[in-house]
Parts: C-alpha cells; structure tokens; sequence
C-alpha cells in the first residue's frame, strides 16, 4: 500500500555521509586526474550517497508533468489565454512538445497528470486524471487551496512516483504546467526569503514591463492580503500556491522516502522543493538541480537550498525541459563511478 501524507514523513532519512565519503575517496583511484570530471564527481558522490553503493546504477528514468490552472490568470499577469492550458496538455499526448523530444532523447518515460485542469481532457495512455479541481482559486481574493484540496494533491504526487517507480524507475524527474504559474511562485519565494517581489518578478511568458510592474502589485496585494507564516509549508500552499506545487511536493516527498535522486526542473518545481524541504529537511539530500532558469526567483530559491544547478542553458520553459536535459549528466555521473578502471586495474601508473 503507498503511503500517504503526512505519513510518509516519517520514512525520509538522511542519504548515507560514508558512502559519499567512500564515493569521492573511490574517484581518486579512477583513471583521471584527481576533480578533472568538475561537477559530475560531486554528484557522482551524491547519488552514491542516495543509493548507498559506490557504484550506482540508473535502472530507469521518468518524468511526471503536473498540469494545472492558477484563476489568478484572471489578473492579466500572463501574456496567454488560461486555455493555453489544456491545449499543451493535448499537445504533450500528441508527442509534439519541447518535452517530449527532450524525454525522448534521455530515453526517460514521460507521464503527464493531471491534478488541476480547467478543461475536461481525453483517455490517454501517458495521462493521469487526477483532478482535485478546476484550477486554484485567484489568490488575490481568496485563498487558494484547503486544506484538503492541498493535501490529495500532495498525495497524487506521492502515487505518481510510486507509479513510476513501481514500473522500474529509480531516476525521477518533475515539470509542470499551467498558465499563470511564476505567479504563485514569486508569491511563495518572497514569503521564505524575505526578498522583495520586484526582485522576484520576472517575465514569465514574455510579459511587458508594464505587465510585469502590475504583476508585482498583484503578489505584494496577495501576500498583505494573507501574510502567510514562511515556517508553515501548508500555509504557503493553501494560501498562495496551486495543485501542481502541491502535487509536486509530494512527488519529491515519495521520491525521498524510496530513497532515490529527484530532479528539479525551473522555478516552479523548485518551489515544490521548498515546500518539501520544510516538511523534512532530510528531503534536501535527494534534490538534484538541473539549470538556472531565466526568471530571476529561481536564483533566490537555489541559494535558499544551497544547490548548485547542472546548466545554465538560459531557458524559461518548465515542462520539465531542464530537467530532461540534466538526466543524461546524472546517468554519467552515476557511469563514471560504477564503469571506469582504477588505475591499478587499468595499469596505469599514477601521478607522482
């Protein structure tokens, strides 16, 4: 049986220090220059630390889309239509989308949920309905989840990764869709750091200045309007955030308490860590970060967790396109420990 939240709280744990020690000690017997390999022996390390072995082997790699509708679209703060929603997520199960060339050249299953869609969405092999309501409420006005509503979405999160994980996958990555989406993410990143929304608030889609600047009253109305605690990760999510934050979160959630690397993708999926570092802070062991993306909050929200993204390829998509792009790095991290000689097993003869 999946366990669920809040229960599966209790079975995050730390990742393993001896085996990240023994990983790291394990690269300076393999037949390269001692840190010649940059960031891809760190994270060799730390996948060693996930694993808990010195050689650590992807078995299978997927990615979930979480697709959903933020009613604060309503505000303009978007340069498209809410509908553009749904009309992705047909163009995802039709195999058309940046993210679905990007999983097809890692080789990683892509399944597409969704947790919040304004729209009634067709049967599809690779689409998951779990609807938990037509969209979050515009929090402008009013908040944007129960409490109940953030926690089934909290839990489809949990099923998606067990779904995927039960299929042969020990790689996970998240994205995300929905019109409107960097909104509740300055809202929620300005209420953790204590940074200013203006900072925060960038382009999105591709709004004007002007747009940007009535975006920015927008989330500073919002967060006068609730004042939401930054220690309480439910508060966040119930007052400011959306379905497929909160379906995320519980996707890194599951993925930390089985024990496996979960793979961040752009602002939004990084708010999700947020969430689920402050629900457990072991979480923030499992979290790889794929890039930096072009909006400005995702910076902030890195430095918060203290982690140090793959690429920096200037995108600003979501879909989980950075992340997919990230999964072959972290399959070759995990290659280069598992399949390289040592120099004694080599014959190569080591540097003086």
């Amino acid at each position: 049986m999946t366990p669920t939240y809040p229960d599966i709280l209790d079975a995050i744990c730390p990742a393993d220090p001896n085996t990240y020690a023994q990983a790291l000690a394990r690269h300076e017997t393999l037949t390269k220059p001692p840190g010649s390999l940059g960031k891809l022996e760190p994270l060799g390390a730390q996948l060693a630390a996930i694993y808990r072995t010195t050689t650590p082997t992807i078995t299978g790699k997927a990615i979930a889309v979480f697709a959903a509708d933020h009613h604060i679209a309503h505000e303009h703060v978007s340069a498209y239509p809410q509908a553009v929603t749904a009309q992705m997520v047909h163009n995802f199960l039709q195999g058309g989308a940046a993210i679905n060339a990007l999983a097809r050249t890692a080789h990683a299953d892509l399944l597409v949920v969704d947790v919040g869609v304004n729209a009634d969405l067709p049967d599809h092999p690779t689409l998951l309905k779990r609807k938990v309501r037509a969209g979050a409420r515009n929090f402008l006005h009013d908040r944007a989840l129960t409490h109940a509503e953030a926690t089934v979405a909290i839990n489809v999160g949990i099923e998606t990764a067990q779904r995927q994980i039960d299929a042969g996958a020990n790689l996970l990555a998240a994205g995300d869709m929905g019109i409107a989406n960097t909104t509740p993410t300055a809202a929620i990143t300005a209420a953790i750091t204590g940074i200013d929304v203006d900072t925060l608030t960038g382009p999105g889609t591709g709004i004007t200045e002007p747009q940007r600047q009535h975006k920015i009253h927008v989330i500073q109305a919002a967060l006068d309007r609730h004042q939401p605690d930054p220690a309480d990760p439910l508060d966040l999510l119930t007052a400011l955030g959306g379905l497929a934050i909160a379906a995320i979160t519980g996707y890194y959630l599951a993925a930390a308490a089985h024990r496996l690397p979960a793979v961040l993708d752009g602002p939004i999926t990084t708010t999700a860590a947020f969430l689920a570092t402050k629900l457990n802070p072991n979480t923030r062991h499992y979290l790889i970060a794929s890039h930096t993306s072009q909006e400005p909050a995702h910076q902030a929200q890195l430095d918060h967790l203290s982690l140090d993204p793959l690429l920096d390829l200037h995108l600003r998509l979501g879909e989980a396109t950075g992340a997919a792009l990230a999964l072959p790095l972290i399959e070759a991290a995990a290659r280069i420990l598992s399949d390289m000689n040592t120099f004694q097993d080599a014959g190569v003869s080591q540097a003086s």
